[in-house]
């Protein structure tokens, strides 16, 4: 079936000391690992999403250093009810240090499993696979993330 819709998602991609930031998550009945971010809203910009997104998510207001990567193929959404065609828009970002969210280093490291669970991991951007990530458009923007934050 054909979607007649539309999905944006806005992420934005935190790198600190040779390592990137990402959120374990457990939604939609699925374990997922991705990178922060989620919907935009309607009456939304993209950057505006990506703030409340980082404020929502982390508690952390962010500075948003520049485009990163924006799909540039077709992509239909894997994991919701309805078939929708994905459009994913990544930025590259900075949080004032301290950084005020906590991360560890266990995958999906929650108290319980319940939708909407989430917990935040540091990897290391040289070792970074696709297969760390759960989302096809995350896996496919790996090389270019590794490129990009390359020491």
């Amino acid at each position: 079936m054909k979607p007649t819709r539309f999905n944006i998602r806005i992420y934005g991609l935190l790198a600190d000391a040779g390592k990137i930031l990402v959120t374990d998550e457990f939604r939609l009945n699925t374990f997922m690992t991705k990178f922060p971010g989620g919907a935009l809203e309607f009456g939304e910009g993209t950057l505006d999403c990506l703030r409340r997104e980082f404020r929502e998510e982390l508690g952390a207001e962010i500075e948003i250093l520049g485009h990163f990567y924006t799909t540039d193929f077709f992509q239909v959404t894997e994991l919701l009810p309805s078939n929708m065609q994905l459009i994913n828009i990544y930025y590259t970002v900075r949080v004032p240090k301290p950084y005020p969210f906590k991360t560890t280093s266990r995958k999906f490291d929650f108290p319980e499993v319940v939708d909407g669970a989430q917990s935040f991991r540091w990897l290391e951007i040289e070792t970074l696979t696709e297969e760390d990530l759960t989302l096809p458009i995350d896996r496919r923007i790996v090389p270019m993330i590794r490129a990009y934050f390359s020491v």
